[in-house]
Parts: C-alpha cells; sequence; structure tokens
C-alpha cells in the first residue's frame, strides 16, 4: 500500500496535554521514540494494550482522514496548500475537553455542539479532496461491512471516508474499543490523568501533517501550519 498522510488537529509538542497524552499511549508521534511513565494505578503493559492502535496513530483529531495521494499530487503540493489554507483560517474555540465515549473508544471531545468547528472540518474535507486517491475497491468494501448507515455509505463514497460532514464529531482518541471492566476502570484513570489539563479552554489554532509511510506502520507528526486568519 501506497504511504498516507492524514490532517489532523494536535496540540503543540510543548503542551502539558500533548506530554500527558505520550505517556498515557506509551509513544510520541513527533520524535518516534517510546515514552515510559506510571499513569494513574494502571499496569503498565494492560495500558498499552488497550491502546495499541490509538498509539499507531498518534494524539491526534482527525480532520482529514488517511490518504493515499491522488495521481500527480506530491507532499510538497500538500504542504503549500495546507500553508495557504493556514494563512486565512481563524482559530476556532473548543472549550475545555472532556472525557468521553465514541462508540466503545474513550475519547477526549468538546462539551456541547459547536457550528463554527463543524463548518470547518466540513472546509477542510472539501478543500484537500482533490489530494486524495479514490479508495481502493477492496477497502471500500472493507468499510462498507462495518454496518454503516445509508448516509455513511454515501459520504465513504463521496470522500473515503464516512466519518465526515454531518457526520463528523470532533474527538482525541484515547484507547482502542473498550468493553465491561476495561472501560470502566481505563475511564476512572483517564479523568485523573488528564484532568489537571481538562480545565484550560482550547482552541483549534493549527493544522498539522501526519505520515504513515507504509501500512501499518506508526504515524509521525511531520509539519505544522499555525492558523493566521
Amino acid at each position: 500500500m501506497p504511504q498516507r498522510f492524514a490532517i489532523y488537529y494536535a496540540p503543540d509538542v510543548n503542551d502539558a496535554l500533548w506530554d500527558r497524552a505520550t505517556v498515557w499511549l506509551g509513544r510520541d508521534a513527533d520524535t518516534a521514540a517510546l515514552v515510559e511513565g506510571a499513569v494513574a494505578g494502571l499496569e503498565r503493559t494492560r495500558l498499552l494494550n488497550l491502546t495499541q492502535s490509538a498509539g499507531r496513530y498518534g494524539f491526534h483529531a482527525t480532520l482529514k482522514p488517511p490518504m493515499a495521494l491522488a495521481e500527480g499530487r506530491s507532499e510538497e503540493h500538500l504542504r503549500a496548500a495546507l500553508e495557504d489554507f493556514a494563512r486565512v483560517t481563524r482559530p476556532v474555540a473548543l472549550g475545555p475537553l472532556t472525557i468521553g465515549d465514541i462508540d466503545g473508544f474513550l475519547a477526549l471531545i468538546p462539551d456541547g455542539e459547536n457550528p463554527e468547528l463543524q463548518d470547518l472540518a466540513g472546509r477542510i474535507v472539501d478543500h484537500f479532496e482533490p489530494f486524495r486517491a479514490p479508495l481502493d475497491p477492496r477497502s471500500r468494501e472493507a468499510r462498507a461491512q462495518t454496518g454503516l448507515s445509508p448516509r455513511q455509505l454515501e459520504l465513504l463514497d463521496a470522500y473515503g471516508y464516512p466519518y465526515v460532514q454531518d457526520e463528523f464529531r470532533f474527538h482525541m482518541t484515547l484507547t482502542d474499543r473498550l468493553e465491561g471492566e476495561d472501560r470502566s476502570e481505563l475511564y476512572d484513570s483517564a479523568r485523573i490523568w488528564f484532568g489537571p489539563v481538562l480545565e484550560t479552554p482550547m482552541h483549534l489554532d493549527r493544522l498539522v501533517l501526519f505520515h504513515e509511510p507504509d501500512s501499518g506502520k506508526p504515524f509521525r507528526r511531520i509539519a505544522e501550519f499555525a492558523f493566521k486568519g
């Protein structure tokens, strides 16, 4: 499979939230380093086993999902387009984030609806759509078999991903899918671990480019573009 690029939001690498998230996930997507540390009484190996996928993708909120680049498009073209977009875009207030459940995954989410955020996310998906290579039939079929609604299937065919536009929900994933005791215990630990850094209101103030060099490899944080509008 060709390399893929994703357009995410992630906090500054010097932000306390980024620091706590890298310890929680056991990996820093900026440096590619493995990160040690005790987290709110959780056994370390168990936590890493329950956050494997989240750790591979790196701490982020998805705005334009991972995509292979369309024919004739390059990383340099994408970086230039990101710079242009960020130059005329204003930050959007997220408010304080809270720990929530997104279809069985624990994540940091805004408290309440945010039309300005929804509008920005939709514009990002549309603006960078020309950079996306079409989804191959096998990947499309695999995604379609995951119980999608008719609207999500429509979005999958239009954008290569079902959770965009009116189906978009801002979230910064903390775990893989959890059930029962795992979910309850990790929820309590996440609330303790992230609590001190969730009191300050946040802003979506940048786009961050992540890169997957080959299928299944960890994503790396490779560039960021601060909003200047």
